[in-house]
């Protein structure tokens, strides 16, 4: 049921109501909602309230808005949507420390039990990263990114710590993306972690250590910057 909104909090009930109505199933993972005029009628509220109550849940991951094909569901997930949409710029350093905490310690152990495989999917992503940087394909660059990551704790071949960063997946794409919404630079191939996969392949933990640490200290002081702007 679809309730009219007061004058206070409207983007907060806007985005609730949509999250309600994914959650619900009344909107499939992988359809498109309805269009903004549609539901500016429906929640009957402004163009600008309708905008950033789903600008809200385009960055918490429920949402995705494509061009050419309107806004499309891409998860009912509403813990991860209700965590994710209240996530602010001063969240990102407590993101870092949380990736440095896990990602350092599974490159220690990834440079200690990686597997041939690992080291070939660990390559494919930094390819297919370097082709999105070629291309200027930033969601690509993303995707590949995320997944380099996501090798290097399953190549730590510690179940707990596989299991603890896998919530993180989500949020370390919404990390990237609000990077990106503060006019970060974006360099490229700074973020090809060569340097790392070198690491790994010749099974140098305390190199691999040593790159994350510096990794996410430089990470911090540009995201810092960026906030003091």
């Amino acid at each position: 049921m679809i309730h009219k909104t007061n004058r206070m909090y409207l983007v907060e009930q806007v985005a609730s109501q949509i999250e309600q109505l994914i959650e619900s199933g009344h909107w499939p993972v992988g359809e498109k909602i309805p269009p903004e005029m549609e539901l500016m009628n429906l929640f009957d509220v402004s163009r600008n309230t309708l905008r950033e109550a789903i600008r809200a849940l385009v960055h918490a991951g429920l949402l995705e808005t494509k061009q050419g094909s309107g806004t499309i569901v891409r998860s009912a997930n509403p813990l991860g949507a209700t965590l994710k949409r209240y996530i602010k710029r001063s969240a990102l350093l407590e993101t870092l420390d949380v990736r440095l905490a896990l990602e350092k310690q599974a490159a220690q152990l990834a440079a200690e039990h990686r597997t041939a495989t690992d080291l070939s999917t660990l390559e494919a992503c930094i390819q297919s990263s370097r082709e999105a940087a070629e291309n200027g394909d930033y969601e690509q660059f993303i995707a590949s990114d995320i997944r380099f990551h996501q090798t290097i704790v399953q190549a730590s071949a510690n179940q707990l710590l596989i299991d603890l960063y896998e919530p993180m997946v989500e949020i370390v794409y919404s990390f990237v993306q609000d990077l990106m919404a503060m006019d970060a630079p974006f360099k490229y191939e700074e973020e090809l972690h060569l340097e790392l996969f070198r690491a790994i392949r010749n099974q140098d933990k305390v190199e691999a250590a040593s790159y994350m640490e510096d990794y996410m200290k430089i990470l911090r002081e540009n995201i810092m910057k960026l906030m003091e702007d």
